[in-house]
């Protein structure tokens, strides 16, 4: 493939493509907070129905002043459950002094009248000062709202991957990066002014799909720009972003407990980014395949300079780009759309597949990580565990996709995942070490799964759709990662049972993966022509042997 060459004779792998890479993917260090800050944002404290002000004993009950402070008030408002904690939601219609004198095991309240808490409700503030929980009061009847902003925020993920991925194949992947950032920093940081609950949620959808439009535009600039030979490395290095954001959302949110505060520091600096963003350098496939050849030269050459090659980029023309190019150029003939992507068989087997990947990636994954108070140790601690994992995770993926393959490494990744989330559906509550040892294990693969099918995905796509094929894969994330918040309700129903969906669905889709083709050192497609006339021959191939594969067999029925 052309550009392929065209790169390996501008320098490869060398200072441009170390610069790029890093201007365009240190700002996932922050960017991954506002993916799961309501870990913290949306905490859950201790809480119970707030004690009316001024309260004073009816009657003839002689109780000493030591005994009226808030805490002993409780049991006389408060029904308390076999560990003597006060419920959440329920208080006595009448106050029951009687339980002032009484010690827990002769205290029986099984036969007391109760009602919802009339007066709101006292928070523990120890662990955080402000939560939009604690703000507005999501508990109780109206603790689905915790879960619904986060739903709310990946579907503007959702909106975003639908909008953003077609606008950057028409327009551009770096101006599209660009309006990103600005739009990120915007809504994120009049998030932190939120007057309401609604207009949170709006402003967390507009934030969500900013997010959807940097990583989209992100990953295609940075591959774009790699030679073929050092796509692994570049991109599992890519993705090291996310994970050292989820390490310093945890030292982030750790100094600053209050919601508002949390939510302008991760914010602010993407203006910064928008400022940068200008100086970055637009894809020369994108450039090329939209006709415009000289500046796509013009880029090249700087590419050559800055990787001290400078002789070899000029020796490079526009006839030279054009005979490396040809294919390319030919191929903007045509508008290309999201009906392209099921318009020929071999695209649209693909897409089938990547769909379910992608959905079932995502849907794991953000079960497990967006409830990180459900394991019963420090909130805090858990995200540090969560985050570590993913450096051990990853370096496995790059080293198994280097080595083994994508198609069997994204198999292997799902189906380890999605069993060990099953076996934790299993385990008893009480066993929290081993709870949290099966999620921290499971978490981390289903993160290696995420860096394996942003590569994959890329590999499989052409470069005419290679982003609107991003965009829809991620629109499928983000239906999964939608989806999550919902199902960890069902827990109210069956103790495991959020569980048991969340891993059933990897092992599904790891089966799907081998219907797909391998990648591994094959160079980027340009032309959806050129991947449907391989897939052909590499089928011809294989009916010639006699082989019988996933891939034969689904291709005979679509």
């Amino acid at each position: 493939m052309g550009f392929s060459d065209l790169l390996d004779r501008v320098g490869g792998l060398g200072r441009f493509q170390f610069i790029n890479t890093a201007l365009l993917t240190i700002p996932g260090f922050i960017m991954a907070s506002h993916t799961i800050m309501q870990n913290f944002s949306a905490a859950v404290p201790d809480h119970h129905c707030r004690i009316p002000n001024n309260t004073i004993p009816a009657g003839n009950w002689n109780i000493p002043t030591s005994m009226l402070d808030d805490q002993t008030l409780l049991k006389a408002f408060v029904p308390h459950d076999e560990k003597n904690k006060p419920l959440r939601c329920l208080q006595f219609t009448e106050p029951q002094w009687h339980l002032l004198f009484l010690n827990q095991s002769q205290a029986n309240t099984s036969g007391l009248q109760t009602e919802p808490c009339r007066h709101g409700w006292t928070y523990n503030r120890q662990e955080f000062v402000e939560t939009i929980v604690t703000e507005w009061d999501l508990v109780c009847d109206l603790r689905y709202m915790k879960q619904m902003s986060q739903t709310v925020y990946m579907g503007g993920v959702l909106a975003g991957a639908l909008i953003l991925s077609s606008l950057s194949d028409k327009f551009g992947r770096r101006r599209l990066l660009t309006f990103s950032y600005l739009k990120l920093a915007v809504s994120g940081t009049c998030t932190a002014f939120s007057p309401s609950y609604g207009v949170f949620c709006f402003l967390r959808f507009m934030t969500g799909m900013a997010i959807s439009g940097v990583v989209l535009n992100v990953v295609c600039l940075v591959l774009e720009w790699t030679p073929m030979k050092s796509r692994t490395i570049i991109g599992t290095t890519a993705s090291f972003s996310f994970t050292i954001g989820q390490l310093v959302l945890a030292g982030i949110a750790y100094g600053i407990r209050d919601w508002r505060k949390l939510q302008l520091v991760i914010s602010v600096p993407f203006f910064i980014c928008f400022f940068y963003s200008w100086w970055i350098l637009e894809s020369a496939r994108w450039l090329i395949i939209h006709k415009k050849s000289d500046e796509a030269l013009n880029q090249i050459k700087k590419v050559a300079r800055i990787n001290g090659h400078e002789k070899e980029g000029e020796a490079i023309t526009a006839e030279v780009l054009k005979e490396h190019m040809q294919d390319e150029v030919q191929s903007d003939k045509k508008i290309y759309t999201v009906i392209d992507l099921f318009r020929t068989p071999y695209i649209r087997r693909t897409t089938l597949c990547l769909m379910i990947l992608w959905c079932a990636t995502s849907f794991g994954f953000y079960g497990l990580l967006m409830d990180l108070q459900r394991f019963g140790v420090s909130v805090f601690l858990v995200q540090v565990i969560f985050g570590a994992i993913d450096f051990p995770a990853k370096a496995l993926c790059g080293f198994s996709m280097m080595f083994i393959g994508r198609r069997i490494s994204q198999a292997a990744f799902l189906l380890i995942s999605g069993l060990l989330i099953l076996a934790n559906a299993f385990v008893p509550y009480e066993l929290q070490a081993l709870r949290t040892t099966f999620a921290v294990l499971g978490k981390g693969l289903l993160g290696a799964s995420f860096t394996c099918v942003y590569l994959y995905t890329l590999e499989l796509y052409p470069t005419v759709i290679r982003q609107t094929g991003m965009g829809f894969g991620s629109t499928m994330a983000r239906v999964g990662s939608m989806t999550a918040p919902i199902v960890m309700m069902l827990e109210d129903y069956l103790y495991g049972l959020p569980l048991m969906v969340y891993g059933a669905l990897p092992v599904i889709a790891g089966l799907i993966v081998f219907f797909l083709p391998e990648t591994r050192n094959m160079p980027l497609p340009d032309t959806i022509e050129y991947v449907e006339a391989q897939r052909s021959q590499e089928k011809r191939k294989q009916n010639t042997k006699g082989e019988i594969t996933p891939e034969v067999l689904l291709s005979s029925k679509l």
